[in-house]
């Protein structure tokens, strides 16, 4: 198991209290990042699977009887039912709910869901006609805000493995080099220095400040191009990500002045994180600065995003229930964890952020500067 049981089952009652609040009787809980939050299991969405957590009983779980051994293994819940690949899965969750008295039941759904689709949702009210189906309005990605000492642990050792890559991708461009190149060293390094098997991240040349979330080319790079890497390896599933850029040859004196004020704009904005600080203001600090200093005309994405438990089928690459943008009204608080990321002018710059009770520590030690392929990269700091 990732964690001890303990921890979920904390989860668990951090949970009902919740639904206690709202007057609800069980939770379904379909999404593959929040089946792994509270049970421990994050499998495919070819087949329906859910969880169940009702108030008052012991949670359960319903899924394909071939993967039933799998969650068993991994997962601290005794009640598990399986179902036969012909048998239709709304149909023996309803089975289910009717045996413990959950038939006439308060269900809250996630209608945010990536596994709940509007034909299972449809089926499972024809099924349970006397329930009533109340949307809780993304309530299981909400409950992750705060990470546990456990969490923060998977999450220091991803950027660690963030770190160690990110050096070797650095230390191996030159001109010829090539994208597929450096996400054959990215993946092969995400498994060598203890992270987990799974999604690359985004490995491009950037140009102009939409090259964030470009394609990968085999076209060999060349004197002047500026090769953009953001790696996001998991550990455990939890995911630490960075943002560096190499130029192939020598740093254009602009770009190096540039890059210096994007870090600037950064650093304070990193330093504004602390508890009680309204995520508005915090965002205004690099979106604003971005504006003012010339470095962009606009500014129509985010500045920074939940970061935590990623699953590796990855229907989300980034968790944007808590984001930085110039209407975000929430308030920060110890133990959230960020991506801290901006872009301009075919460069960026991001740090994992991890906000503490006197203020924000970046997870990544590696140095945060503009990178050349004629010289080194000074080896990240061990984490502290």
């Amino acid at each position: 198991m990732r964690f001890e049981n303990r921890e979920y089952q904390a989860r668990v009652e951090r949970l009902r209290a919740e639904l206690r609040a709202r007057k609800l009787d069980v939770l379904l809980v379909d999404d593959c990042e929040t089946t792994a939050y509270y049970f421990n299991y994050d499998v495919s969405v070819s087949f329906y699977r859910a969880g169940f957590i009702p108030v008052e009983r012991e949670p359960f779980f319903v899924l394909r009887s071939l993967d039933v051994a799998p969650l068993a293994e991994r997962t601290w819940i005794k009640d598990i039912v399986g179902y036969a690949d012909w048998e239709t899965p709304a149909t023996v969750i309803a089975e289910q709910f009717r045996r413990r008295g959950l038939d006439r039941a308060r269900i809250g759904v996630d209608l945010t869901s990536h596994g709940l689709t509007v034909q299972t949702f449809e089926a499972l009210k024809r099924e349970l006609p006397q329930a009533e189906f109340v949307d809780v309005d993304a309530l299981p990605w909400k409950m992750r805000k705060l990470k546990s000492k456990a969490e923060l642990e998977n999450l220091r050792s991803a950027a660690a493995v963030t770190d160690a890559t990110m050096q070797e991708i650095v230390k191996a461009v030159k001109p010829g080099f090539t994208e597929r190149e450096a996400a054959r060293i990215a993946l092969d390094g995400y498994l060598r220095h203890g992270g987990d098997p799974g999604p690359l991240g985004v490995i491009t040349v950037g140009r102009g400040w939409n090259f964030l979330h470009g394609n990968l080319h085999d076209t060999p790079l060349q004197q002047g191009d500026v090769l953009h890497v953001e790696l996001l390896p998991r550990v455990e599933g939890y995911s630490s990500r960075l943002m560096r850029n190499v130029v192939l040859g020598d740093i254009p004196p602009e770009l190096e002045v540039q890059s210096r004020k994007m870090i600037e704009l950064q650093d304070m904005q990193i330093a504004a994180m602390k508890p009680g600080a309204i995520a508005k203001d915090v965002d205004r600090i690099m979106r604003q600065g971005a504006i003012d200093a010339g470095l962009r005309k606009d500014y129509t994405n985010n500045t920074g995003y939940t970061l935590g438990y990623y699953s590796s089928r990855l229907m989300r690459a980034g968790d944007f229930t808590w984001v930085f943008l110039p209407n975000s009204e929430w308030v920060l608080e110890e133990g959230m964890v960020f991506h801290m990321c901006t872009s301009a002018r075919g460069i960026a710059i991001s740090e994992t952020v991890v906000v503490g009770l006197n203020g924000a520590e970046r997870l990544s030690k590696l140095e945060r500067r503009l990178f050349s392929s004629n010289e080194g990269v000074t080896p990240a700091k061990t984490a502290v």
